[in-house]
């Protein structure tokens, strides 16, 4: 037990007749770790963006929803009116006038026409 653990330290296992078998084992494993390395890297950074992208659309999130209150504040009428009256335009005294057209009158004028 004690000549394993010593030869182990030495580290005789790699330089014995048959130490091609084990040079190319670690070199294996090398590669392995070094794949295995470089594979964590990038799941870390995509963490660290997918993080970044999160924090961006919340930002954004509120910005929209802070610039959809203010437009609701622009197009309230009494909003628009105090700007108008800033601009000395005054809101009309007279009410509006609804213009309603016959479509009977069209249909006998188009058949007269037809005719």
């Amino acid at each position: 037990m004690k000549n394993g653990v010593y030869s182990l330290l030495k580290a005789r296992f790699l330089i014995n007749d048959d130490a091609v078998k084990n040079w190319r084992f670690i070199v294996f494993i090398i590669l392995l770790a070094i794949i295995m390395i470089a594979n964590t890297q990038r799941f870390e950074q995509k963490v660290f963006m997918i993080a970044e992208l999160t924090n961006k659309v919340k930002e954004l999130r509120s910005e929209f929803v802070d610039r959809r209150s203010e437009l609701m504040k622009l197009k309230m009428e009494s909003t628009v009116s105090e700007k108008m009256i800033e601009k000395e335009i005054f809101p009309s005294t007279v009410p509006p006038i609804k213009i309603k057209v016959k479509k009977e009158k069209e249909k006998n004028f188009l058949e007269k026409i037809w005719q």
